[in-house]
């Protein structure tokens, strides 16, 4: 059982540590209005405000949620337990994309996602985590060069043409950056009427791609 500590003030880690919070529960309160700034000198809070807190702080745990804010990986596995589905990686960052999961800033470079937000997610939302795990699904050159039916030196004109970019870059093995590429990208370049896709699936291996006359875009790397 949480008890009120006799300290006159409390510093933004003796804070949840005494009032049985998480540190990332402890931030979310913040961020919800739930806990104010630090009233006292050096960014401390006072006793008056611990105290206050603690009267409360089973309402302040049950509307931080049970979940902190999570990466990729950990949402995607959520939705997919929470749907019984398959959640291809990438969904996450379409979801963000399209306005559904908020991004809680980053770690070690890579984005968090809001695990009170995960949590909110209903049966209803189920469809929205399907399209977005259709659209955001990822993959890599050769699969993407398959997704679109082209030879891999094809796919390659149209990365130097500007009319497909990469939407994220991992490390590989031995430390190499492999580009990955979004579904959605390739559905939109394959409804693309610029592109005479019969006549470039009937190239020969071996013979001059039409998309080799593409004009280069250079800002393309």
């Amino acid at each position: 059982m949480t008890t009120t500590a006799p300290l006159k003030s409390y510093g933004p880690v003796q804070f949840p540590t005494h009032a049985g919070l998480h540190l990332w529960q402890f931030e979310r309160a913040q961020r919800l209005g739930l806990i104010p700034g630090p009233d006292a000198n050096g960014g401390r809070w006072s006793a008056a405000v611990f105290d206050d807190v603690i009267a409360r702080i089973d309402a302040v745990k049950k509307a931080t949620g049970t979940m902190p804010d999570v990466g990729a990986e950990r949402a995607e596995k959520y939705l997919a337990d929470r749907y019984s589905m398959t959640v291809h990686p990438g969904t996450a960052a379409e979801l963000a994309r399209r306005g559904h999961l908020p991004l809680r800033g980053e770690y070690r470079g890579r984005p968090l996602y809001c695990g009170l937000t995960l949590e909110s997610f209903r049966g209803t939302d189920r469809r929205k985590v399907e399209r977005a795990s259709a659209a955001g699904r990822l993959h890599m050159r050769d699969a993407a060069a398959r997704v679109l039916d082209v030879r891999e030196s094809d796919f390659d004109h149209l990365v130097r043409a500007g009319l497909l970019t990469h939407c994220e870059v991992v490390e590989g093995q031995h430390h190499t950056q492999v580009r990955l590429y979004r579904q959605a990208d390739l559905d939109r370049l394959l409804r693309s009427r610029r592109l005479d896709w019969p006549a470039i699936r009937a190239t020969p291996k071996g013979h001059r791609s039409p998309l080799a006359a593409l004009p280069i875009n250079h800002c393309q790397r």
